[in-house]
């Protein structure tokens, strides 16, 4: 005589790991185990670095314009109206000596530029070691880089007032000539772009003083650091634009 064995229907499955138990629920999109404050941080930093780029990329085009036109106007002879003939009016300016004082204040800036910006990646780091291991992390007394870099930039902006004093008692101003009309032009324009960066390293530092996340000083100071180069490189561009190209 046939028998039946009866069916057992499973209403909810779960899958086991050798009856050890449930299965951990999989993190949705894989984030390769970090946690939502890190990718945030680094959503963060690519944004700050996207429009840093917009910006340079933008100063750029403007110096690009102004070294098509310095070259252009050294070569337009102008009319010159006591005797209706065309003459050249571009008169070779004498650079201060202080401005090679200046580029070394600069060049130094940008390597203090770069210690603050692995030094706040430090404080980083140990911040992130603090949190994990609940023990405080005692940096210490360290130098501040940061403090360091602005104090240069300043200087930097004072010296460069002194050799525009320079210029003008040697009898070079603003109008006198087209060429030292594009002196002031792109040394002053320079000066404006490094300004912007020395507010930000003083909204960085004031953040430090407030004790602010150190995540968000890291992102000005990544910025502006980088911002900081281009700025060094650049100055160096006109000084060389200005010497040899006249």
């Amino acid at each position: 005589m046939a028998s039946f064995t009866p069916t057992v229907v499973i209403d909810d499955p779960r899958t086991t790991l050798g009856g050890a138990g449930d299965l951990p629920p999989a993190r949705d999109g894989g984030d390769d185990g970090r946690n939502d404050g890190s990718r945030d941080f680094d959503a963060r930093l690519r944004r700050a670095r996207l429009g840093m780029g917009v910006a340079v990329a933008g100063i750029v085009m403007i110096f690009v314009s102004f070294t098509s036109a310095y070259v252009v106007r050294q070569g337009l002879p102008t009319i010159d109206p006591r005797t209706n003939q065309l003459v050249r009016d571009w008169i070779p300016v004498r650079l201060p000596a202080l401005l090679l004082v200046n580029t070394c204040v600069l060049l130094l800036s940008s390597l203090t530029m770069a210690l603050a910006r692995r030094q706040v990646s430090g404080e980083a780091a140990l911040a992130h070691a603090a949190s994990v291991s609940g023990v405080s992390a005692d940096e210490g007394q360290k130098i501040s880089w940061l403090a360091l870099t602005v104090v240069l930039g300043l200087s930097f902006l004072t010296l460069q007032w002194m050799a525009w004093g320079e210029l003008a008692a040697s009898g070079f101003y603003v109008a006198t000539s087209p060429s030292s009309s594009f002196v002031y032009l792109l040394t002053g324009m320079h000066g404006v772009h490094l300004i912007g960066g020395v507010v930000a390293l003083v909204v960085a530092g004031t953040a430090s003083l407030l004790r602010r996340p150190v995540s968000s000083r890291l992102v000005i100071v990544d910025v502006t650091g980088w911002y900081w180069h281009f700025m060094a490189i650049l100055w160096v561009y006109i000084l060389c634009l200005l010497e040899f190209a006249r």
